[in-house]
């Protein structure tokens, strides 16, 4: 996993970038969803029911410190503004921007490949090299985290966004999510990468394995299992 496409720091109009990526995970009513870990910062025009507003009158100018603290309170929260995109792409001009992709494998029989890393199911996924598209960055990732061949890369099952602090540096993250085939094989979990356990889980069995994953990874199958 090599760090590469990402960042702000390089003279690049972050706010242009975000704004016209195709994989910018927009919802059908312009609001956008950013994970922090089992928490959610979503940028809307209406606020849903069950999270905390932060209103219209801050929503343009919100710092990052801010948000923090209202997400160590509350595990839902909506920045609230007739303008969501604007408000979302103040917000993300504080972060680092990083590009990563990733997906769900799946062999003949049906199984799909899940590892675990920091105590979670999860699916391998990793940064996007220079140059490399974001299909076949999620190919060669699942190839190097897991062992696995894959054969062909399918559909686009999702696109999230999450943030997180790397050594005092905060980044936000898209990782785009596809459908891949691959062989039933042995797999070798890439343990530098701290990854412990790679497995082929059977369908049937996937939801009992992410009631503890993140919500990104959730909604990826999500998408997958409604296909």
């Amino acid at each position: 996993m090599k760090h590469d496409v990402s960042n702000n720091a390089s003279g690049v109009d972050l706010s242009a970038l975000i704004a016209h990526h195709r994989y910018l995970p927009v919802g059908s009513d312009g609001s956008v969803v950013v994970s922090f870990g089992e928490r959610e910062l979503m940028f809307t025009s209406h606020l849903p029911e069950g999270w905390f507003e932060v209103p219209q009158a801050e929503a343009t100018s919100i710092s990052r410190a801010k948000i923090m603290f209202f997400l160590d309170t509350y595990k839902r929260v909506a920045i609230c503004s007739d303008d969501a995109m604007s408000a979302f792409l103040g917000f993300a001009s504080q972060f680092v921007w990083v590009e990563a992709a990733g997906g769900v494998v799946e062999n003949e029989r049906g199984e799909v490949v899940m590892i675990r890393r920091n105590e979670r199911w999860d699916l391998p996924k990793g940064h996007r090299e220079a140059g490399e598209d974001f299909s076949q960055c999620a190919a060669r990732e699942a190839e190097e985290e897991t062992g696995v061949r894959v054969n062909e890369v399918k559909e686009l099952l999702a696109s999230t966004l999450h943030c997180y602090n790397l050594y005092g540096h905060w980044e936000m993250k898209l990782t785009v999510w596809y459908r891949m085939l691959g062989e039933a094989s042995i797999l070798k979990p890439q343990q530098e990468e701290g990854i412990f356990c790679a497995e082929w889980i059977e369908r049937c069995r996937i939801q009992e394995r992410i009631k503890t994953s993140f919500p990104t990874i959730r909604k990826v199958f999500d998408a997958f299992l409604s296909r």
